[in-house]
């Protein structure tokens, strides 16, 4: 059975810092209408936060002329966001999201640790020259259930 998609948002944006608080705030409205408490929706701020500046960064080098997609889809109990760039992309997948790894040395290399720590799922899928897409699972409600 298939769960009824309740709303949705997709939008591009320039890859800007400023951007950041922008889709932190446009996802937590989103899922705002769904019954989730303080620290679900914080959690959930952060792997967003987390996968945008990824893309600013990493993705195109802090490059202000290119372009960040955010997608949301908002079920009765779950929200999923995607996160793309077409940026340089990842070689490994997998060393990348090693625990302080970064290209950057002026980075602590924790951006996928915190979106594994706050998202229920991860997915990444990038192609070196051709960019990186991240897709981010909150489950909404599942605190004091486990």
């Amino acid at each position: 059975m298939t769960k009824p998609l309740l709303n949705e948002i997709r939008i591009e944006f320039k890859s800007v810092g400023e951007n950041v608080g922008l889709s932190r705030i446009l996802v937590a409205a989103l899922a705002s209408q769904l019954d989730l408490n303080v620290n679900e929706l914080e959690e959930l701020k952060v792997a967003v936060s987390e996968a945008v500046s990824n893309a600013i960064i990493h993705g195109y080098g802090s490059r202000p002329d290119r372009k960040v997609s955010l997608a949301a889809d908002l079920y009765p109990d779950e929200i999923h966001v995607t996160v793309a760039d077409d940026g340089v992309g990842i070689e490994d997948i997998q060393k990348a999201m090693t625990p302080a790894y970064s290209t950057d040395p002026e980075r602590m290399g924790l951006g996928f640790v915190f979106m594994q720590s706050f998202a229920d799922q991860v997915e990444v899928t990038s192609k070196p020259g051709e960019g990186t897409r991240v897709r981010l699972v909150k489950r909404i409600g599942k605190d004091g259930a486990d």
